[in-house]
């Protein structure tokens, strides 16, 4: 059973004996292989219009400390506005 390492590394030993040495990498390339959409590596315009229609119907709000820019401005602002303050 692989519900603990033990059984985990246990399962992947019999893996082995039964389907050789190189079952998990064969079980990678396969995965790789059997593809024939290509993605969005194929299509680059596909990409770019699924990426803005994603960025549109976004829920997330732009934050501050996303860019280190806009945090540099920020910062400098608080700056400015404490010490006009303390004028």
């Amino acid at each position: 059973m692989a519900g603990t390492r033990k059984g985990g590394l246990k399962a992947a030993k019999r893996n082995r004996e039964l389907y050789g040495e190189n079952f998990y990498a064969q079980i990678g390339a396969k995965g790789g292989s059997l593809s024939n959409t290509g993605g969005f590596a194929a299509n680059r315009e596909l990409a770019r219009k699924a990426g803005a229609i994603g960025g549109r119907i976004s829920r997330r709000t732009k934050s501050a400390s996303s860019s280190v820019g806009v945090a540099t401005k920020l910062q400098d602002s608080t700056k400015k506005k404490k010490s006009v303050s303390n004028n």
